[in-house]
Formats: C-alpha cells, structure tokens, sequence
C-alpha cells in the first residue's frame, strides 16, 4: 500500500456542526472536495443553502440540516438524519463557537456587565453543544468500536482575554474535555482531538474595509505576518480523520501562525 493512501478520506461520512460558513465552511470544502461524506448542520439554513450552491457548481453533494446542536433534541435530529442519509458515521466534528464581550461586573464608565443568561448561553455553544454531541453519538461510536472526534476550540484555550470570559472559560473547558474524553474512549478505539485556530477572518461576515484593518494587524501581531486561510484548518482535519493519524488521540494542535507564543 502507498503510504499517501493513509491519508486518503474518500467515503468517510462526517457531521459537522456550525459549519455553514467561516472555519466549518473551510473545513466543508477540503473534506467534501476530498471524497467525504457529509452532514453540515447550522441553526438556520440561510448559509447552508448557500454552501450547497457553492459546492453543487463543483458537482459536490453534501447533506444539511438546520437544528439547534445546543439542544439533546437538536442533537437527536442530528444523528436521526446522519444515520439516514449516511448509514453509519466515522467522524464528529463538534465548531460550534460564539462569543459576548462583556466584563464578569459592571467596570467604572462600561457597559453593563455580563447577565446570567448570557453566561450560559456562550458556555453552551463553546462547550456544552460537544458533550451533548459526542454523548449522543457515543453509543454509535461504541457499538462499532472506532469513530474520531474533532472539536474545534481556539487560541482562548491557551490565552485568556479581557471582557471574553465566557468565551475563554468555554474553548479551554473544550480543550480539556477532548483530553479526557480521549483518555475515556481510548479503550474502544475512539480518538479524540481538537483544532485551536488563531486568526482566521470570515467574510460572510465581515466587510472590505474591516478586513483589510485586520490583514494589517495580523502582518504586525501574527509571526507568520498573515492570517490563516480558512482550507487550511481543513487540511488539518483531513489529516486527524485519515488513518495517518491512527496514534494520535487527546491532543490540542494549534494551528495560528505562532500567534499563541508571541
């Protein structure tokens, strides 16, 4: 056998969630323009069927669901209709991700602080939406004995942030349930890692000039002098749902042009 044949993700079916544009829309264009199968799913189906035009003009076919993975019912929907449309399921990829800049209390001449809700409803998304996934679709991992798992955190894992508590409280938590939860699952052939981007622009959301203010910061602040191309966390995802990766579980890769040691 090759040995470039351990890297070779033709036939894999995979969810993916919050995957309708920014990080999840690059991760969607390598994996399904490399063979994969899959399920992208969002909270609404106003970039998802976007996404199916872009990749359908490439006569690339993925299947969508609009759903709310910060939810079990959400997530019952989700496997239901992987299960359905797939048949079986070889690879979670939980990136979901939001953030409220707000302080923990009121600071002198700030906004209000923080509320409650606000607290956990970015803890839910950051955190709470890949435990509800992965203990969903456990079962389905166990019962075959392999399955991979890939959560997308962030630079927030290592570094905390003024104003970005819940945010930060979120992706380091999801760094370290992809630790443990590999140490749980290791047993039964079920690998667990996690992606950490840096900066990585979304230009669904973000305009012309706002963008061209952030390509100059990321020349000053980011050691490569760049931002990251969204294909390119997908080439990593690539590489953790290929077999080239059979050995590696538990693992935090962060992918940020240095950012984090600068």
């Amino acid at each position: 056998m090759s040995l470039l044949k351990q890297f070779d993700i033709t036939g894999k079916n995979i969810v993916i969630t919050g995957a309708a544009r920014g990080i999840g829309k690059g991760i969607i264009r390598v994996l399904a323009e490399s063979g994969a199968n899959i399920l992208c799913t969002a909270l609404t189906d106003v970039y998802l069927n976007k996404l199916v035009e872009e990749l359908s003009m490439k006569d690339i076919k993925i299947e969508v669901l609009a759903t709310d993975n910060t939810t079990i019912s959400g997530w019952d929907r989700t496997i239901d209709f992987a299960l359905q449309k797939l048949g079986n399921i070889d690879v979670l990829i939980n990136n979901l991700g939001d953030a409220i800049s707000k302080p923990v209390a009121d600071l002198p001449g700030e906004e209000s602080s923080m509320t409650i809700m606000e607290w956990n409803k970015i803890i839910d998304i950051n955190l709470t939406h890949a435990f509800l996934g992965c203990k969903t679709i456990g079962p389905h991992f166990l019962k075959r004995k392999k399955g991979k798992v890939i959560n997308i955190t962030g630079i927030a894992a290592r570094q905390g942030a003024s104003h970005m508590t819940a945010y930060s409280a979120g992706k380091a938590g999801l760094a370290r349930f992809t630790q443990a939860l590999a140490l749980e699952w290791a047993p039964y052939n079920i690998l667990v890692n996690s992606i950490a981007p840096g900066a990585f622009p979304d230009a669904d959301l973000e305009n012309e000039q706002f963008l061209k203010e952030r390509k100059n910061w990321a020349k000053s602040n980011v050691p490569l002098g760049r931002f990251g191309d969204l294909n390119e966390v997908g080439y990593l995802a690539a590489y953790l749902i290929s077999d080239a990766s059979n050995y590696m579980t538990g693992q935090t890769i962060y992918l940020d042009g240095g950012l984090t040691y600068a």
